[in-house]
Parts: structure tokens; sequence; C-alpha cells
């Protein structure tokens, strides 16, 4: 009976990986395996790559800030407004995520299911490797974006006003409050690039579509928040101090606890078995490999 059931593994495995190669409409393991194996190149990508995917990302997602300012002043004061401001948000992520620039939160999951595949300390040490020089190349660049927005005159005063009017939420409630605030930030976009191998050309709408979510409920973004925290420090409506304690601080915890804990560990956990079970029949495999080779 070993060998029928053997046999049947095996099967299963291949149809998976080919499922894995041809993403139409793939189950929870296939979509883990993508991911997965999406997280393995990034991990092993050189670091100066890196960091300019990330910096890159951190100038665009300045547009989650410009287009919701510009829209801002352009539309009347009414209840509808801000439905529609809030998805000026969303220009920035489809930026960076279709033009495939490494941005922090997406990298809550992405390199943590080769970690939860692969346990040991070496893939522990290149997660947070990709972690610091992402999270520094987006920092950075928010900073200098921030910088140009308040001080190079490109735009007219009534919307840098605006600006500065939406940069005061991302400081404006208790540490606690933006705590929650990005958990939840954090849950959905990882969610976003959990789902997004299994949308096609539907990708857009979807990326539109949850990210705006974040605008309208006036949740943190470590990123996109970034640039609205910094551009208050660089006018002189915040110090960095408060940037660091009211923002960064929060907003870093909740983000990392909603893309990991609430996407990355609960998803892993559903295909655990399956990821066992393929990884028995390989282990099998190679044993049997290295039987017949040996003299």
């Amino acid at each position: 009976m070993a060998e029928p059931d053997r046999a049947g593994k095996e099967a299963k495995r291949d149809a998976r990986r080919e499922a894995v190669a041809e993403v139409g409409r793939p189950d929870a393991y296939v979509l883990h395996e993508v991911i997965r194996r999406e997280g393995d190149e990034e991990l092993r990508r050189h670091g100066l790559a890196l960091f300019l995917s990330a910096f890159s990302a951190g100038l665009s997602i300045a547009l989650s800030l410009i287009v919701p300012g510009v829209l801002k002043v352009h539309l009347p004061a009414a209840e509808w407004t801000k439905l529609v401001t809030t998805m000026g948000y969303a220009v920035g992520f489809l930026v960076v995520v279709l033009g495939r620039q490494q941005l922090f939160t997406e990298n809550t999951i992405t390199p943590i299911l080769p970690l939860l595949h692969d346990r040991s300390a070496k893939t522990a040490w290149r997660v947070l490797r990709l972690w610091s020089i992402v999270l520094s190349g987006n920092i950075l660049a928010t900073l200098a974006i921030a910088a140009v927005l308040a001080h190079s005159g490109a735009f007219e005063p009534s919307v840098t006003a605006a600006f500065s009017e939406i940069s005061r939420q991302a400081i404006g409630v208790s540490f606690a409050a933006t705590l929650v605030k990005a958990i939840f930030a954090g849950w959905i976009i990882a969610l976003m690039v959990w789902i997004l191998p299994a949308t096609g050309n539907a990708a857009p709408f979807v990326i539109m579509l949850m990210t705006w979510l974040v605008a309208l409920c006036g949740l943190a973004h470590i990123i996109a928040g970034s640039v609205e925290a910094f551009y208050l420090v660089v006018t002189g409506e915040a110090s960095m101090g408060d940037y660091v304690r009211r923002f960064f601080v929060p907003t870093l915890i909740g983000n990392l606890f909603g893309g990991v804990t609430l996407v990355a560990v609960l998803n892993y956990g559903q295909v655990a078995p399956e990821v066992e079970e393929t990884r028995e029949v390989e282990e099998s495999e190679g044993r049997a490999v290295r039987r017949s080779e040996s003299p």
C-alpha cells in the first residue's frame, strides 16, 4: 500500500507544481507556494538593488498624499468628498505594487513564508536583512520627498495647505489608537499581497480597493503615513520626536503584527500539513536518489 500512496502524493505534488507555474484559480497551497517562491527570490537579491527599489517605492508612495491633496482642493466641501479624495491614496500603491518596487508592508508576508517553511537562523537573518534594507530605503525616500513637497514651490499654497490638513491625521491620535489602526492596515495590505497571485488582470482593481479602504478608514501605514508625518516635520508643525513616538513606533509595531501574525502565520497554518507532506515526499525522493548513486 505504501507505493500507491507515495505515487498518489507525487502526482498531487506534480499537479500543484503545474498550478504554481500557471496560476489560474489557485487553492491556498498554490497561493502559498507562489508567494513563498517570490519571497525566496527577494531574500537572495543584492542589497543595493533592494535599497534602490525601496527608495523608489518611498518616492512613489508620495502620490498617496499628492493626489488626495489636489483632489481635496478641487472638490466641493460635501459629505461624499472624502469617498473620492481617499481613492487618490491608492495611486501611490498602484505605482509601487505594479512597478514591483519594494514596500516594507508587502514584506510582512512575502519573506515570512520562506521563514515559516525553513525555520533556520540563516533564513531569519536574511529576513531581518531584507526588512532593514527595505525599511531604511522607504523611510529615507519619504523624508526626501516630503521636503521637496514642502519647499520646492511645485504646488500652489492651497494644495500645500491641503497636504498639511491631511497629514495632521498621521500624528493626531494617541499611541494606542495609532497601534490599533496600524494593525488593521498591516492586515489589509498583507491580505492584498496574499490574494494578488489569484487576481490576474483584476490586480489593479484589487490594489485600489484594498488601499482605498486603508485611507477611507483612516488607518496607519508606516510608509505612506511617513510622507504625511515628515511633511509636518519639515514644515515645522511637528518635531522628529513626535514622528518617532507618536507615529513611527506604534505604526511599525502594528503593521508588523497585522501582516506577520494575522496573515502570514494564519494562512500558513491552513496549508502547513500539505507543506509538510510535500517536504516528506521530496526528502524521500532525495534519499532514494542518494541510495541509487551510492556504490
